[in-house]
């Protein structure tokens, strides 16, 4: 099979070229057994700028960029950097086809107009994509986000059909470990993630929609995780949140949706100085308030009622562009939201396995 296919076919799954493609169980294939790859494990501690660079021996991770930003006229707009590393095998990097990595890159904008995205594939190995810690470097073909060490400073471009954006991002908050120091759970059986982000990124720059560009300031939040295997087999899918408040603190939240049964609910509160309480369970209260009908002709909910009453937060939050599908690979939805009540802000929401 020609390797541009077997990339295809293979990303986030587990198999090799010659194999027909199995069954998803979870997510794109996330709940599969993974026990060939390096398992996460409590008390393992992240260690940093290294962290910022490929793992090899877990099976699937991310680097993964959203940002609100607003233009002179007031409007609102979105935008979205993400880059997929998936492993067929366990193995460190090597040079050439045999190369056990695939990367996927995602790219959208939302805002006066609509939302529009792109997907660009690579396969490691061959300089197509990749990711170096020091100095920091993420790239998919021309697509990239790059910086310092630390990543407190990042250029951030992309571009698709009608759309491409370049920012810069610079951070005035520290690193967030979520979960325990980074173990990050996501069902009651023992999958997990490490997971951190930075959530305290300044934006400068330019968006372009179908020729016209457009300068925009805002905010921005990385967020990276690796892992073998984060879902279990019955997990159907997420809903995961990223908010900025205006009063300056951040919270993360998100539920694992089971195929039967209760979702594993868990998110980090913020605070403006960085901060970071974990929330698990019962603290994080969601429920969907409207659906959307999607260009696929899927629903999904676009409007939420958010609670966490420790922090005496009780919001409603609406996607800026409710038709966001990002008709994918691995198809999901992913926008960006504002949302009032007690408190008000603006963030991100994504959505899979609707």
């Amino acid at each position: 099979m020609k390797p541009d296919l077997c990339l295809m076919i293979g990303l986030l799954l587990l198999g090799g070229c010659d194999q027909p493609t199995p069954a998803a169980k979870g997510f794109a294939g996330l709940g599969q057994d993974a026990a060939a790859f390096t398992p996460v494990t409590r008390d393992h501690p992240l260690l940093f700028p290294l962290d910022h660079g490929p793992h090899t021996g877990f099976r699937i991770e991310w680097w993964y960029v959203t940002a609100n930003l607003k233009d002179a006229q007031g409007r609102d707009w979105g935008a979205q950097w993400t880059l997929f590393r998936s492993a067929l095998r366990p193995g460190t990097e090597t040079t050439g086809w045999n190369s056990p990595n695939l990367w996927m890159g995602h790219a959208a904008l939302t805002g006066p107009g609509g939302h529009q995205y792109a997907e660009t594939l690579a396969r490691g190995g061959i300089g197509q994509a990749g990711v170096e810690p020091q100095p920091f470097r993420a790239w998919i073909n021309d697509w990239s986000l790059q910086g310092s060490d630390d990543i407190g400073l990042l250029q951030m471009s992309a571009n698709g059909k009608g759309f491409s954006y370049t920012l810069k991002l610079i951070s005035n908050g520290p690193l967030v470990l979520h979960g325990a120091r980074g173990y990050s759970e996501k069902s009651g059986k023992g999958q997990a993630s490490y997971y951190y982000s930075q959530p305290f990124y300044q934006v400068s720059g330019e968006v372009e929609r179908n020729g016209q560009r457009v300068a925009v300031t805002g905010n921005a939040w990385l967020d990276r995780e690796w892992s073998s295997q984060p879902l279990a087999a019955e997990q159907s899918g997420w809903d995961w949140f990223s908010l900025h408040l205006d009063s300056g603190a951040k919270l993360m939240l998100f539920r694992v949706r089971e195929a039967q049964g209760a979702p594993y609910r868990a998110g980090t509160w913020i605070s403006a100085e960085g901060n970071a309480q974990a929330l698990q369970g019962a603290q994080i209260q969601l429920q969907e308030l409207a659906w959307s009908k999607q260009e696929n002709g899927h629903k999904l909910p676009t409007r939420w009622r958010v609670q966490v009453p420790a922090h005496d937060m009780d919001v409603q939050v609406d996607a800026l562009e409710p038709n966001a599908w990002m008709s994918t690979r691995f198809p999901y939805w992913e926008g960006p939201v504002r949302f009032n009540g007690s408190v008000s802000g603006k963030g991100y929401l994504e959505m899979t396995g609707y």
